[in-house]
């Protein structure tokens, strides 16, 4: 039962990168693909089906993780006190940023907002990609389960560590490059015209740098903790992750040179899924790893609730999730084809 909670959230975390990514990347991408007013509201318009539904992957990944590890929800939480605060700072900013922009017609009050939405739209996936990278280079756990995090200490990836060195600013620099690429497949899917050809040759050179990120990270994450890609050719579900990850990136180059963008969006998502899933399957079974010479990590086997309220929360998750499935269909079926730009607002 455990491994199989550990599914679920993994599954949740994959769908609110994939999901939630995109129009992200295309927050953080739009104040250089759309240079006018209505270029920049069919970007909004592109996203403003979705974005808020797709934040619903991210509480669904929270619910999962409170149901079924509460002792590593309750850790990370306190742990990532700081981080957690910016991370609800930017949602909020991005939410009242694509609300309002258009309530008055005013070039000052559009600009701010824009602005505000595209920092903010920045600033998550730095966020995320620093967290995770925090969960693979390991935490400071004391040993009763809890850890405290400073900004940062010497920054180095060694005790004693605080939430940002160079091994954490590599990954938040590179979940920013991947999933602003990954809204510029997604943009130059949607859109028509100059915003599209924009987000097009975006993606290319955008994915050209994620390739070279690619390969630093990997580098850096062998160095940092080389037991993690070591248990790789071990583990079956992460070898099968990571050629997933490894094709979507072919297809993302392939399908941007040949025109096809939907292809390339896909790709994309591909990519991402892969690349998560792959690191989750090599953590397993750890929930909050430790750093050497703390104390033991937090599991899935030691960090969850118990098998019968686990099989009590998994009824709940069986009837709830086809639902969240058939909501998506819907929206994503009514919403299909080229993005229009009405005359107001997006």
């Amino acid at each position: 039962m455990p491994e199989l909670w550990y599914g679920i959230i993994v599954l949740s975390l994959a769908a609110y990168v994939v999901l939630d990514g995109y129009d992200l990347g295309a927050g953080a991408l739009h104040l250089w693909v759309a240079r006018d007013d209505r270029e920049r509201r069919e970007v909004l318009a592109a996203i403003g089906p979705y974005w808020d539904a797709n934040e619903v992957w991210l509480l669904a990944a929270g619910g999962a993780l409170l149901v079924a590890f509460p002792r590593a929800m309750s850790a990370g939480l306190s742990g990532f006190y700081l981080g957690v605060f910016l991370i609800l700072w930017c949602l909020i900013g991005r939410g009242v940023s694509i609300e309002v922009r258009s309530h008055v017609e005013q070039p000052l009050w559009r600009t701010f907002w824009d602005t505000m939405f595209c920092v903010s739209s920045a600033l998550l996936p730095v966020f995320f990609g620093v967290a995770l990278a925090n969960l693979i280079r390991g935490v400071p756990l004391t040993a009763d389960g809890w850890f405290q995090l400073t900004l940062f200490t010497h920054f180095a990836p060694h005790a004693p560590v605080g939430l940002l060195d160079w091994y954490t600013v590599l990954a938040g620099v590179f979940a920013l490059v991947a999933l602003t690429a990954h809204g510029a497949t997604f943009l130059a899917w949607r859109t028509e015209g100059a915003v599209h050809a924009r987000s097009a040759r975006a993606a290319r050179v955008l994915y050209a740098a994620v390739v070279v990120l690619w390969i630093a990270l990997t580098a850096a994450t062998i160095a940092v903790r080389p037991g993690l890609l070591a248990a790789l050719p071990q583990r079956p579900l992460a070898m099968l992750a990571a050629a997933l990850a490894l094709a979507g990136l072919v297809t993302v180059f392939v399908a941007t040179a040949r025109g096809r963008s939907l292809h390339a969006f896909l790709g994309s998502s591909t990519f991402l899924a892969g690349m998560l899933v792959a690191t989750a399957a090599c953590l397993f079974p750890a929930l909050v790893p430790s750093i050497e010479g703390a104390g033991p990590p937090i599991t899935a086997y030691d960090g969850g609730a118990t098998d019968r309220g686990l099989a009590t929360a998994l009824g709940w998750w069986v009837a709830g999730f086809p639902l969240i499935l058939a909501y998506f269909f819907v929206t994503y079926r009514l919403h299909r084809g080229k993005v229009k730009v009405g005359a107001e607002g997006y």
